[in-house]
């Protein structure tokens, strides 16, 4: 992995249409429990604040915290979790800006994919994370994403990706590695679980298929799979259309496997 890592998806319209969808609910189910109000939290990597605002509602009265290191996204941020107990901050997760022991719980979704170092980010999420805290931290697993049908030339842009996330120093298949990285930063009290995203829907693919073949068509992703020599411009075309056709599928189905952990500080 590279000293430095690079956020490969960008933030086209085609991101963050997934990345808006995201809610307590549908992204974070697993650390409900563990939100109690007046409690204080902080969303690592929080992206346009859709989970954020979830967590800040739960845990009113109680400071919530939302840090990413794109200082653009954050003013999405701030539009979507619009909450008196919400801030903002842009942060590096790999050398948060917070005293030790500040946050009863330090939450981080779909972020660990992306980092230069994710074992010393969660050493920092442990860091500022109070005795008895919890540490929560949820990935996709790129590897263990299935659909169904699979029209000619849609499953080539899963090589492409690959190639890209480890080139701009990320691991796609971040899911199954959570509980060793947990390990390997010190942190010992961890449960461990999966979940699913699932689309099936005429609308859920449509969608799905704008998010994943619109990016691997418009966003940062394709600039960088032509740029890196991995694709080229009418590859990724193919690409895009194979995604429609699996979305214009009546059968069509795809589940997207998460890791996540649960880790007591």
């Amino acid at each position: 992995m590279s000293p430095e890592a690079t956020y490969t998806h960008g933030h086209h319209e085609s991101v963050l249409s997934s990345h808006t969808w995201r809610t307590v609910e549908n992204s974070a189910a697993y650390l409900v429990g563990h939100l109690r109000p007046g409690a204080s939290v902080l969303d690592v990597g929080c992206g346009p604040g859709t989970i954020t605002a979830g967590l800040a509602e739960r845990v009113a009265p109680g400071r919530v915290v939302a840090a990413d290191s794109a200082r653009t996204v954050l003013d999405e941020a701030r539009r979507n979790a619009a909450l008196a107990n919400a801030e903002f901050a842009v942060a590096d997760v790999h050398a948060l800006p917070y005293a030790d022991d500040t946050f009863d719980v330090v939450h981080a979704h779909q972020v660990l994919q992306h980092v230069a170092d994710p074992v010393q980010a969660l050493r920092e999420m442990r860091r500022v994370t109070r005795p008895g805290g919890v540490v929560a931290a949820r990935d996709a697993d790129f590897g263990s994403m299935v659909w169904h049908p699979d029209p000619p030339g849609m499953d080539a842009w899963m090589p492409i990706y690959y190639r890209v996330a480890r080139g701009n120093g990320g691991e796609p298949d971040a899911g199954r590695r959570l509980v060793s990285w947990a390990r390997a930063a010190g942190l010992t009290e961890i449960t461990a679980s999966a979940s699913a995203w699932c689309y099936s829907t005429p609308e859920e693919r449509e969608w799905w298929s704008e998010s994943w073949g619109g990016r691997l068509l418009r966003s940062s992703v394709a600039d960088r799979a032509v740029a890196g020599g991995h694709a080229t411009r009418e590859e990724l075309q193919r690409i895009y259309e194979g995604w429609k056709a699996w979305a214009a599928a009546d059968d069509g189905w795809y589940s997207v496997t998460h890791g996540e952990i649960l880790c007591r500080a």
